[in-house]
């Protein structure tokens, strides 16, 4: 793991769609998903309408289907914390986990940015502003994030033409 990633893991303060839980038993392990994933995965919490948004933001703004998604809580989001020793249970960052490595908070909004069609690339410069003042603006919106934007009692499922970006098959 690099030290950007490394580093960027630590510290923390961090739909509409129809009500169903999306930790649905799998037809493969998590560690098999894992193992397999080809694309950059983005973890979000599920439960937080905010973070819902922002992956429909994504999918809006991402044609090619570059980036997938899985809830923290899922399966396939407690075996990648898991791996690398993340908390599994304090649902306060984005988790980007690319080539192997993982990014959160600013930087892993960011190192989505670049992925996105559009104008959107152009955010990622800010990737040079001091993590330290990116993130204690992450940290802000992340901590109020409940209380401005609400959040689901589960995780919903997506909608039928988001299911195939997540990295499990489960919600089908």
């Amino acid at each position: 793991m690099s030290e950007e990633s490394r580093t960027d893991a630590d510290g923390g303060g961090d739909s509409d769609a129809p009500e169903a839980t999306a930790d649905v038993a799998s037809d493969r392990d998590p560690a098999d998903v894992v193992d397999s994933l080809a694309k950059p995965l983005l973890l979000f919490d599920g439960v937080c309408n905010l973070c819902n948004g922002f992956v429909r933001f994504v999918v809006k703004f991402d044609a090619e289907g570059s980036v997938l998604f899985a809830p923290l809580q899922s399966d396939v989001g407690q075996e990648l914390l898991e791996r690398e020793g993340m908390p599994t249970e304090d649902f306060d960052s984005f988790v980007l986990v690319e080539d192997g490595e993982y990014y959160t908070k600013s930087t892993a909004v960011l190192r989505v940015t670049r992925l996105l069609d559009g104008p959107l690339p152009l955010a990622y410069p800010a990737i040079y502003l001091p993590r330290d003042l990116r993130d204690r603006i992450y940290d802000l919106v992340a901590n109020n994030r409940y209380r401005l934007f609400g959040k689901k009692e589960s995780c919903p499922v997506p909608e039928p033409e988001l299911r195939e970006r997540f990295a499990t098959r489960t919600l089908e």
